[in-house]
């Protein structure tokens, strides 16, 4: 879930419930806040707690609000995992650190004592392309074996090694990574931690729905009829950059982006209005 602002770049709670509430109706069955697509980058601690708390008064009671508690500082980690756990959130999505590049043996640290941290299960979130390291596969295995570890949020994209930890583990996948949603669920995905998600949940759901059915010509269908969104919100621009004008475009909280991002250009915008009219999504003339 991205982190609505308001004009002047202030946290809008307000906006932050609105919008939570609107993407659970809409068909999300949870909500990651402060995430990477959230800016958690840039939000303070205290506006991660305000948020996480707002969102759970919001929609605590119809779906799972899992924390973003990731950084590259492992006791920073550790209180911003408590302080979740305190507010209520229902887990934590916890990133590798970024930027420090640790060893594997560093990684598994990292990890374990974020999950000793808490009783809230706990996702980890592999993206090598933003972190610059990768979790290897034995260092998954490891991870695997700690009681509150229980999935993993990939945007690495190596489904054959994926495959291989989901037979071999009891670690849950979700893709972290919305083109590749369809082949996720080929290999054994319980679903998505998605961008898209923002406008395209009912489908989303549907072909979730659908390939666990059996029904893959279905989910195809889906996966085909939904591509122009994919590629507006996760090709033309970063995720959030796009996510906030599509949802301006909707008339939903949003508002502006906090540096280092910058909102989209009005090139930018026309190309994500005319992707949302071709996936048949109703824009209209809102601003962006």
């Amino acid at each position: 879930m991205v982190t609505p602002f308001t004009e002047d770049g202030q946290l809008d709670v307000e906006g932050a419930q609105r919008l939570a509430r609107h993407l659970v109706d809409a068909g999300n069955d949870g909500l990651v806040v402060s995430g990477t697509t959230g800016e958690s980058p840039v939000t303070s601690d205290e506006e991660k707690d305000r948020l996480l708390r707002a969102v759970l008064a919001a929609v605590g009671a119809d779906a799972y609000v899992v924390a973003g508690v990731g950084t590259n500082d492992s006791e920073h980690t550790v209180r911003l995992a408590r302080g979740a756990a305190q507010a209520g959130a229902h887990g934590l999505l916890v990133v590798s650190p970024y930027y420090n590049k640790p060893p594997q043996a560093g990684l598994l640290a990292h990890f374990r004592s974020v999950a000793d941290a808490t009783d809230l299960p706990m996702m980890l979130y592999d993206i090598p392309g933003r972190t610059g390291v990768a979790l290897e596969s034995d260092t998954l295995r490891a991870l695997s074996e700690h009681d509150r570890i229980v999935a993993v949020k990939d945007a690495k994209g190596d489904l054959f090694a994926a495959s291989q930890l989901i037979a071999e583990t009891g670690l849950v996948y979700y893709s972290g990574d919305d083109p590749l949603n369809l082949a996720w669920l080929s290999v054994g995905a319980a679903g998505f931690v998605s961008v898209v998600g923002h406008v395209i949940a009912a489908d989303l759901a549907a072909m979730i729905q659908a390939y666990h059915a059996g029904e893959t010509t279905k989910a195809l269908e889906i996966h085909q009829r939904t591509l122009p969104v994919v590629q507006t919100l996760m090709k033309r621009t970063q995720g959030c950059i796009a996510s906030k004008a599509a949802l301006r475009m909707l008339g939903l909280p949003a508002g502006p982006v906090r540096l280092p991002y910058v909102d989209a250009d009005p090139d930018t915008v026309a190309a994500i209005r005319a992707d949302l009219a071709l996936a048949g999504i109703d824009v209209g003339e809102g601003n962006a």
